[in-house]
């Protein structure tokens, strides 16, 4: 063999690789993972059909997801080749739906602009600057079926008788067994006749009889205090709705004073007429 055609396989495979690498895909919206009859089916179908499944599809794994999804959109496209047009009905189901779609993107952009951190801050800080607290009480109370023996339970405790001990023995409540304790409440939580006597009530005072539409009670008020501010955490979600809602609302108002809007009425036909599905069947 001659000595020169010893560098042939050296000179090859440096020649090979001096050609340009071809450059690494990543699959995208557009990547087609389907073609029906030439029709394309791209991933972004397939990933958008995905987002909109409720929630119990989307547990199932990404393998068994993605072949139902794709196969379902197939079938989809081999029927829907089967038809020219739309109807009138679904055409005109379609204009409301993108629609609805296009305002859905102006809902979402406002609440990108208007729903920051910052934003919620602020309201909170505005809502609860002077915030201070609304009365709440710590009761306890004996329920009893008649004014004779409320008295006569009162009397035992002005005598010295334990509240809790004589709850236990005399209360017909559901928190007798408990010393008649009704932990923490505030104003509207309990019926008038109750609440308006806890509110007289001073620390460890017991109250006279009071008749309810339960029966007639003893009240004896463990304490009072001024609920405290929410946490910021607990109610960052209404804060930020509230602050959607007033954005959205400040938009439209600007929109509609904006714009030109009429609204013809419709001669011979009163708000019945929206019943009447013969006028968008063809």
């Amino acid at each position: 063999m001659p000595k020169g055609l010893t560098f042939l396989p050296s000179l090859a495979f440096a020649a090979v690789m001096a050609l340009p690498l071809v450059a690494e895909t990543k699959p995208d919206a557009k990547t087609v993972v389907a073609r029906v009859n030439g029709d394309e089916i791209t991933l972004g179908h397939v990933i958008a059909t995905t987002a909109n499944l409720p929630q119990q599809y989307q547990q199932l794994e990404d393998e068994v997801l993605y072949d139902f999804i794709l196969e379902q959109l197939v079938q989809q496209q081999l029927l829907s080749q089967q038809q020219e047009n739309l109807t009138q009905r679904n055409a005109l189901t379609l204009e409301n739906e993108s629609r609805s779609l296009l305002a859905v993107q102006t809902v979402n952009a406002i609440t990108e602009t208007e729903v920051t951190e910052e934003a919620i801050q602020a309201a909170y800080d505005a809502r609860f600057a002077d915030f201070e607290g609304d009365d709440e009480f710590d009761a306890s109370h004996i329920l009893v079926e008649t004014e004779d023996e409320a008295k006569a339970i009162k009397a035992q405790l002005e005598d010295g008788a334990d509240f809790a001990e004589m709850a236990k023995e005399k209360s017909t409540g559901p928190s007798g067994p408990n010393g008649g304790a009704l932990g923490w409440f505030g104003k509207g939580q309990m019926v008038p006749e109750f609440e308006s006597a806890v509110v007289e009530l001073e620390k460890g005072q017991v109250s006279e009889p009071v008749q309810t539409q339960f029966g007639w009670h003893l009240v004896i008020l463990n304490d009072r205090r001024k609920s405290k501010a929410p946490e910021f955490d607990a109610i960052r979600e209404e804060l930020a709705q509230t602050i959607r809602q007033d954005a959205i609302q400040a938009r439209l108002d600007e929109l509609t004073e904006q714009s030109k809007i009429e609204r013809p009425e419709i001669e011979g036909a009163g708000p019945e007429i929206i019943r009447q599905l013969d006028l968008i069947q063809e």
